[in-house]
């Protein structure tokens, strides 16, 4: 099975080189760095090396904390740090710094998979989440490097896929340590063959987020630009198809709330432009953030065109929409705004975060709609009633506070892991400054 599905990426390489130079039309970091998409990557030093992949900026901000605490345990050790997308990148580039290594994550080839492991030789892996690649955990487990899927999960749409490969995925996964986010996802894991001893179901160390006052006092300042008497709320990382019914709703609630301003910030930088012109195209006064244009009160929008600043607009808002839940794209993190005692309405689509989201309803620190109707409605009532809105979210801080503790399990199982390699962690001289 291993032997076709490589031989089926060799075939497909051309097209996915077409697609990266495709994707760069409008987001040009796809058309660079294309070389260490097949490991001809930086020369890095020779030392002891711990590896951790993050696939985009979702995994790379939740695993922050996960790096710094690392940097701390290991600081005679270089932390090698890998992201599939550029926004993951750039994200790991503004958090990081020289601090850590970087570069892309290798195609999933025998002779790629290789030619990675020569150049970076780590002495641990942890992979963020799921993900499952034949030649790279194969050779993984040939060469003695042990491997912690940190923060993993499992849908049900996922496990039917693979369950047609039961005996391949559980040979795959044999000797990886998988530390699952839910008891959902400790199942699934269990059922596709996962060891019961190398399985462990610590909580989502999405919860151990901590927000900077330095983030909250920016959001504060952009907030008395907007108008401290304004009410504002935001929807963040939508996607295509739903910007639409964002600004739909918009239009709505401004009939009833005419002091009514919305931050407005894409998922995709690719998908900055055309936003802007969508929301140009309706009528609307845009400030563009990137551009650092004036916000006054005759602005109706924000634009949130850059990266790395969403916490800073969710602390200048009332109310967070968290966008790709009213297409199906499976939803994003409620946790950042929640972490800021703000209400969360959501669209129905959340699969991606199915074990956070029905533990913020029942606190009743969320919402649901369906559509641009239902998400006016839901609006409406959070700007309107300032007692409600503030129940709500502290309900959803609340969720946060009580699910936190998953990053120090998790720490201590990639620990007990790399302290089985002999990589001893030192006391770090430095770890106050971090």
């Amino acid at each position: 099975m291993r032997l076709l599905y490589s031989l089926v990426l060799y075939l497909l390489t051309p097209a996915v080189l077409l697609r990266l130079w495709w994707r760069g039309r409008k987001a040009p970091d796809y058309r660079r760095r294309w070389a260490e998409r097949f490991a001809f990557s930086p020369v890095f030093q020779t030392r002891p090396r711990i590896w951790l992949h993050a696939v985009s900026v979702g995994e790379t901000i939740a695993a922050a904390p996960l790096i710094q605490r690392l940097q701390d345990l290991y600081p005679d050790h270089a932390l090698l740090v890998t992201t599939t997308t550029p926004t993951g990148s750039a994200q790991v580039s503004r958090l990081f710094g020289d601090d850590v290594e970087h570069c892309y994550v290798p195609y999933d080839l025998p002779g790629v998979v290789r030619r990675f492991l020569n150049r970076t030789r780590p002495g641990a892996a942890v992979i963020m989440e799921t993900e499952i690649w034949p030649n790279l955990l194969t050779q993984c487990r040939a060469r003695g490097i042990p491997v912690v899927m940190a923060n993993a999960r499992l849908s049900e749409r996922s496990v039917k896929g693979y369950q047609r490969f039961t005996h391949t995925i559980s040979e795959l996964l044999r000797g990886v340590h998988v530390v699952a986010q839910g008891k959902a996802d400790a199942r699934r894991f269990a059922d596709l063959g996962v060891n019961r001893e190398q399985l462990s179901l610590v909580g989502n160390i999405k919860f151990d987020i901590s927000v900077d006052n330095t983030v909250i006092d920016r959001g504060k300042a952009i907030r008395r630009k907007i108008g401290d008497s304004r009410r504002v709320w935001i929807a963040a990382s939508t996607h295509q198809g739903e910007d639409e019914l964002i600004l739909d709703a918009y239009h709505k609630i401004r009939e009833r709330i005419a002091d009514s301003f919305l931050i407005l910030v894409p998922r995709h930088p690719e998908r900055f432009g055309d936003v802007a012109h969508l929301c140009r195209e309706r009528g609307y006064c845009i400030s563009r953030r990137s551009l650092d244009e004036a916000v006054d009160a005759g602005t109706d929008i924000l634009l949130g065109d850059t990266l790395g600043e969403l916490l800073m607009l969710y602390a200048a808002s009332d109310v967070a929409f968290v966008g790709g839940s009213l297409v199906t794209t499976g939803g994003h993190n409620p946790l950042e705004p929640a972490a800021l005692a703000l209400p969360v309405i959501t669209g129905p689509h959340v699969f991606n975060f199915a074990e956070i989201y029905p533990q913020l309803m029942h606190a009743d620190g969320a919402l649901e709609v369906n559509d641009s109707a239902a998400l006016v409605r839901a609006l409406d009532k959070l700007l309107m009633d300032n007692d409600y809105r503030q129940r709500t979210g502290l309900a959803a801080l609340e969720v946060v506070e009580r699910n936190r503790g998953a990053l120090d399990k998790t720490l201590k199982i990639i620990q007990d892991v790399i302290n089985a390699k002999r990589l001893t962690p030192q006391a770090s001289t430095n770890s106050a400054s971090r």
